[in-house]
């Protein structure tokens, strides 16, 4: 399919609001029913994003995308008036402890098991090649 678009496959709505997409105003806003999606509004939307998709592929996520837009205006339709804006269901604290100096290896303690030391440090293999 060459342009979802302005294929004629795509526009098998005789709804108003679903006439060639190309010619109409945003079908996203002008569906009749706001959890019912064509076969129109989902080539427009796949066009929008750039993806293009077959007949087929068209078919199959008309119905998947109009049961996302339902969930959608299910929780949309909730009264969250009095519900204060939060980012997690709990409240939280910080989790981390404070950062406080605390006994740990000297540094020959730390390289005493090191197969090899050069300079206080752990002496490993050369992977990159002599550029520097």
């Amino acid at each position: 399919m060459s342009d979802p678009v302005m294929s004629s496959s795509a526009t098998t709505s005789s709804s108003a609001t679903t006439s060639d997409p190309a010619t109409t105003s945003d079908p996203a806003t002008t569906s009749s029913s706001a959890t019912t999606l064509t076969r129109d509004e989902v080539a427009y939307l796949a066009h929008l994003a750039r993806i293009d998709l077959s007949d087929a592929e068209l078919d199959h996520l008309a119905p998947q995308l109009a049961v996302i837009l339902e969930s959608v205006a299910a929780i949309s339709a909730v009264d969250t008036t009095d519900v204060a804006p939060t980012s997690h269901a709990v409240p939280l604290e910080n989790v981390f402890r404070p950062d406080e100096q605390r006994p740990s290896l000297s540094p020959e303690d730390a390289l005493a098991g090191a197969p090899e030391v050069e300079q206080q440090r752990f002496m490993v293999p050369r992977i990159l090649g002599e550029e520097v």
